[in-house]
């Protein structure tokens, strides 16, 4: 079953009448307990926690050491032991968004101090309901051969020019694309909304980046830069959907990431004030050679704690 189609399926049926809801669906697989726990939870975008009976649970195998399951208490109308899933704790969970869980990848030195990366992933990466926008966000690596024309297209836009300063020929940004292609510690991904293109990002690991010396930077602390370059998806709402997506991507990512972290214009007065709205935290600023920034850091545990997803 794919992500949309678990979206197109009715809400999974659920005891009523109560303020501590039961999944009553009987899920003949683990996938089929995924996916009814996401639709719950895309339909009651206010609700905290789903209780699932503890016997589906058994009958499935699904253990709590694989991250969906959160818990097992006495339910507080029963008093039967069900297994409860938190919805912060879903989220967290890499099976809630991630089209492909990334293995965590082993701790290994480089002579530079940093951790050895692993690989750039290919393909979609990211799919999730955003109930604000009440669409599909997803993730999907940039091919530098198939996106050239949108790259090039969305960053000779003027609006995008004046902050990336990339307005140049195809053939230069062809080259900025395998070079960044090789990069162990960057890569681009194309947003895109219900498969319409949205957005361009660049995940990197922010220690190799030019923002490392400028704070201290934890091994795992990932970092982003980003543009919307379909001018038909500018505007408060969808640009907020899409601050939430790649921060909630990147701690999926690599569950060590405890910091997601960023470097915009400090006079960026727009940026930042989506970046509070996201659980960022205005840190300081400093100077680049080519601008004054602000470090701006999310930190894990406020993000899902205070960002609805």
């Amino acid at each position: 079953m794919t992500f949309s189609a678990t979206l197109d399926a009715p809400a999974p049926a659920v005891q009523t009448g109560t303020n501590h809801p039961i999944l009553t669906e009987r899920p003949d697989s683990e996938a089929g307990l995924h996916a009814a726990i996401r639709r719950y939870f895309h339909a009651h975008p206010d609700a905290l926690r789903l209780w699932v009976p503890l016997d589906i649970v058994t009958t499935l195998g699904v253990g709590a050491d694989a991250g969906l399951i959160q818990g097992v208490a006495a339910h507080p109308d029963t008093g039967v032991p069900h297994a409860w899933v938190d919805r912060r704790g879903f989220h967290q969970w890499s099976g809630s968004a991630l089209t492909a869980a990334r293995p965590i990848f082993p701790e290994i030195l480089t002579p530079a101090g940093h951790p050895l990366r692993p690989r750039q992933p290919v393909g979609r990466v990211y799919e999730r309901f955003d109930p604000q926008v009440q669409a599909v966000m997803s993730l999907r690596v940039i091919d530098r051969h198939a996106d050239l024309d949108l790259f090039h297209d969305w960053m000779n836009q003027g609006r995008v020019a004046f902050f990336w300063e990339l307005a140049k020929p195809k053939e230069e940004l062809f080259d900025y694309l395998t070079k960044l292609e090789d990069d162990p510690h960057a890569y681009g991904l194309i947003g895109e909304i219900d498969g319409v293109p949205s957005a361009y990002f660049e995940a990197y690991w922010a220690m190799e980046d030019r923002l490392g010396p400028h704070y201290d930077a934890d091994p795992y602390d990932h970092g982003w830069h980003a543009l919307i370059g379909n001018a038909a998806h500018l505007g408060r709402v969808r640009t907020l959907a899409w601050f939430r997506t790649i921060t909630h991507y990147l701690f999926l990512e690599d569950p060590r990431t405890r910091r997601v972290v960023g470097e915009p214009r400090a006079s960026h007065v727009k940026m930042l004030r989506y970046a509070a709205d996201c659980a960022f935290d205005k840190v300081k600023e400093f100077d680049f050679p080519h601008k004054r920034a602000a470090l701006m850091v999310c930190e894990r545990r406020r993000f899902f704690t205070e960002v609805g997803l």
